[in-house]
C-alpha cells in the first residue's frame, strides 16, 4: 500500500505523526497582533488562537472547546479559516463566571473534515500538540484569566533571597547572653553538635534543644549576605514558641525571646535596609502551638486558652470533636492544633487594621512566606492580601505549594493563588525537581518540561517572583540530595553520623556548581538556603537544620555563589523579567537564553560525555574567557555566555 505526501495511506484515515518538532503548532496572540508564550491574560484581554490544518483534510468547520473550570460549563467558540489556519477570538472576560473577571479553563480544538472528526490537543505532559481521531487520551491546554488589576511587586524581581533558619544560623558576638529557659535544652557544640532527633520520623521529639543563633546574630552578618548579592532574607519563623523551629506559635505579638526577642528584630529591620535587604517572615496561620496564649493548654499563659474553656474567646478559633482532648491538628500532630482560618475573628485578629500583619509590617516587614498556604481558607488568603497591599503595595506574599500552583487541588477544592487575590508567587519546588532530573540523573527533558509548564501556566507577574530553591528547611540538603548514597530505611540514629565520603562531597560540589547556575538564571528569584553555598551537607528533618559552619565553608563554592549573585547584580534587568527561551534539553545538555532589551546571556549545562558547541562570539560571566566563533561546552561544565562582537 502506497502513502501519499500529507503521510496517510491511500484510501484510508489519514493519520498524523507529531514529533518533538511539533509541525502543527498552535500560536496565540494579543490584541495588539503580539504573539505570546502561552495562554496566560488578564480579564480585559482578547486573545486569538491560531491553528494550522492541512486543506487536504477537507475541514467543513471547526470549533474549540472551552470547558470553566469554575462551574463545570463547557463554552463553544467557532473558528473561521483563511487556507490552511484556523483561528478564533476570545475575550476573556466574557468566558469568566458572570461578575468574575478571571478564571482557570482547559481548551482544545475539534474539526468536522472529509474523514470524520479531528480533535488538535496537547500531549501527555507535554506542550507539542497532536492530532486525534477519536476523544481517547486527548489533554487540554491550559488557559489562566488573572484578574484585570492584578499586580505584583517588581522591586524584587531580578535580586536573590537568603533564608535562614534563625537558632542555626549566627550567634551574636555584641548580645552573647540571651534569655535562657528551664524548659530547654542548650546545646554548645555549635559546629559538630547532633540535633535532637527521634529515632523514625514522626516519633515522639520535643524539639526544645537550642544551638543559640539569634537575631542578633543575624544582622551582623549583613555584610556577609550582601557580598553574595543578597537583596531579599526570608526568615524562619521568629515569634514566640516553644520550640527551636518555632512552627508551633506561642504568641504572634512577640518576638521569641531567645532570638533576642522585639529589640533584636527591629535592629535587624533597621540595619537590612541600610544594605538594601528587605526582610520577609514566616506567617504560620494554620496552625499553633498547644503551648500557646490561644489555645493555652499547660496553662503558661495569662487567660483562658480554647483548650481551658469554651468560654475562652479563642475557643471559636479551633475545631473540636469532643472536648478539650479531641481536636482538629496538623497531619495529627498533637502539639499543633490547627486554626479555623476562615473564622471572621481570627482573620481580623491577623488581618485587621490593627492585627499583626499590621503591627510587623510598620516596623518594616517586607512580606510573607505562608506556611502550608493549601490548608488555609480562601477568604483568609483574600484577606490578608488586602491588608498586606494596604500597607505596602510593594510587600510580597508567598505561598508554600509544592505543586503548579495555578490548578493546585488541595482537599477535593481548586485553589485561586493566581487569579488575582491572593498570592504573588510561590515556592518553586517543580524547578527544584527538575534541576535535581537533570543533574544528577541527566535528564533535560523533566527539566524542560518542568519550565515549559510554569512558563505556559503562570502570569509573567508571579513567575518573575518565584522563589527559585533547590533545598530548604523540610528537604535534605541539596549537595547531599544530588550526591550521597540514598538514605534508604535507615533511621535518625544512623542518619545523625553519617557523611558523604570523600569522593561524593568532590562530585557533590562539582554538580552543585551546575545546579547553581540554573537556579540563578531560570526565571524567578534564586533562594538559598543558609550554608548550601558553604557546603553544607545533611539528610532530613533534623539533620538539614546544623548550624552555619562560619570560618570552615568550602572556599571555591561560596567563591562560585558569590560571582553568581555579581552575575545577577550586573544584569538585573535581564533576570528581572527577560524573556526565556528554551533552546536545546535533550542529549544530557540543557541550554536556554534569557533576552532583555539590550541584553542577552546564552546559559548551557552540559551533563553529557560529549562537548557541545555553541556557535557565536561571547564572553563567559563564570570564567572570564573569551570565544570567537564557536564556544565548547565540555563534560560535566556550565557557561553563561555574554555576546561580544567578534573582532
Amino acid at each position: 500500500m502506497t502513502h501519499n505526501q500529507y503521510g496517510w495511506e491511500n484510501g484510508e484515515r489519514p493519520f498524523f505523526h507529531v514529533d518533538r518538532a511539533a509541525p502543527y503548532p498552535m500560536t496565540v496572540h494579543d490584541a495588539r497582533g503580539s504573539l505570546c508564550r502561552s495562554a496566560v491574560c488578564k480579564g480585559c484581554d482578547t486573545l486569538t488562537f491560531s491553528v494550522p490544518l492541512q486543506t487536504e483534510l477537507g475541514a467543513l468547520a471547526g470549533r474549540m472547546r472551552l470547558f470553566r473550570d469554575d462551574d463545570g460549563a463547557v463554552l463553544w467558540f467557532d473558528m473561521k479559516n483563511e487556507g490552511d489556519i484556523w483561528s478564533v477570538s476570545v475575550h476573556a472576560a466574557s468566558v469568566c463566571v458572570p461578575g468574575e473577571d478571571s478564571g482557570l479553563f482547559y481548551f482544545r480544538f475539534e474539526f468536522e473534515t472529509a474523514y470524520g472528526h479531528l480533535i488538535y490537543a496537547k500531549q501527555e505532559n507535554d506542550f507539542a500538540p497532536v492530532y486525534k481521531w477519536r476523544d481517547e487520551n486527548v489533554h487540554a491546554f491550559q488557559w489562566t484569566v488573572t484578574q484585570t488589576d492584578f499586580r505584583t511587586p517588581m522591586a524584587l524581581a531580578g535580586g536573590v533571597m537568603y533564608h535562614i533558619f534563625v537558632d542555626r544560623f549566627s550567634q551574636s558576638t555584641r548580645h552573647p547572653k540571651m534569655p535562657r529557659r528551664a524548659d530547654a535544652v542548650y546545646n554548645e557544640d555549635w559546629y559538630h553538635g547532633v540535633p535532637q532527633h527521634a529515632k523514625y520520623p514522626g516519633g515522639d521529639v520535643k524539639n526544645n534543644e537550642f544551638f543559640g543563633g539569634n537575631l542578633w546574630g543575624a544582622a551582623e552578618r549583613l555584610p556577609y549576605l550582601r557580598s553574595l548579592g543578597v537583596t531579599i532574607l526570608y526568615l524562619s519563623p521568629i515569634f514566640t514558641a516553644y520550640s527551636n523551629h518555632k512552627y508551633d506559635t506561642g504568641d504572634y505579638a512577640s518576638v521569641d525571646a531567645s532570638f533576642g526577642g522585639d529589640a533584636a528584630f527591629a535592629h535587624l529591620l533597621s540595619e537590612a535596609k541600610k544594605y538594601g535587604i528587605r526582610v520577609i517572615c514566616d506567617g504560620v496561620f494554620n496552625h499553633t502551638g498547644d503551648n500557646s496564649r490561644y489555645f493555652n493548654r499547660y496553662g503558661t499563659y495569662d487567660g483562658l486558652g480554647a483548650y481551658q474553656s469554651v468560654d475562652s474567646p479563642y475557643y471559636p478559633w479551633y475545631r473540636f470533636r469532643a472536648y478539650p482532648d479531641d481536636y482538629d491538628c496538623w497531619w495529627g500532630v498533637r502539639v499543633l492544633p490547627a486554626l479555623y482560618s476562615g473564622n471572621p475573628d481570627f482573620r481580623n485578629y491577623i488581618c485587621g487594621p490593627d492585627g499583626i500583619l499590621h503591627k510587623w509590617m510598620a516596623l518594616g516587614v517586607a512580606g510573607w512566606r505562608l506556611d502550608v498556604a493549601d490548608e488555609l481558607d480562601d477568604s483568609f488568603l483574600c484577606d490578608l492580601r488586602a491588608r498586606v497591599k494596604a500597607e505596602s503595595e510593594d510587600a510580597v506574599i508567598y505561598g508554600e505549594v509544592w505543586e503548579d500552583a495555578s490548578n493546585k487541588i488541595a482537599y477535593d477544592h481548586r485553589r485561586r493563588y493566581f487569579r488575582g487575590g491572593q498570592l504573588d508567587s510561590v515556592m518553586n519546588y517543580p524547578f527544584r525537581d527538575g534541576i535535581l532530573a537533570f543533574i544528577r540523573d541527566g535528564d533535560a527533558r523533566t527539566l524542560s518540561r518542568a519550565v515549559e509548564t510554569v512558563l505556559r501556566h503562570y502570569p509573567d507577574e508571579c513567575t518573575h517572583l518565584l522563589m527559585n530553591l533547590l533545598g530548604t528547611h523540610d528537604t535534605e540538603r541539596i549537595i547531599t540530595a544530588l550526591a550521597a548514597q540514598p538514605m534508604g530505611d535507615l533511621d535518625n540514629d544512623a542518619l545523625a553520623v553519617l557523611s558523604m565520603t570523600a569522593e561524593e562531597r568532590v562530585r557533590g560540589v562539582a554538580l552543585l556548581r551546575l545546579a547553581s547556575v540554573i537556579q540563578f538564571t531560570l526565571p524567578g528569584i534564586p533562594c538559598i538556603y543558609y550554608g548550601d553555598e558553604a557546603g553544607m551537607e545533611g539528610y532530613r528533618d533534623p539533620f538539614n537544620r546544623r548550624p552555619y559552619p562560619w570560618g570552615e565553608e568550602d572556599a571555591e563554592l561560596l567563591a562560585h555563589y558569590r560571582a553568581l549573585g555579581a552575575i545577577r547584580t550586573s544584569y538585573r534587568s535581564v533576570f528581572a523579567d527577560g524573556e526565556t527561551e528554551i533552546l536545546h534539553a535533550d542529549g544530557g545538555v540543557f541550554a536556554f537564553m534569557r533576552r532583555s532589551e539590550g541584553q542577552t546571556l546564552y546559559i548551557c549545562v552540559n551533563r553529557s560525555q560529549d562537548v557541545y558547541p555553541m556557535a557565536g562570539s561571547f564572553c563567559d560571566l563564570l570564567t572570564g574567557k573569551v570565544w570567537h566563533g564557536c564556544v565548547q561546552v565540555g563534560p560535566d561544565s556550565a557557561v553563561i555566555l555574554a555576546e561580544i562582537e567578534n573582532t
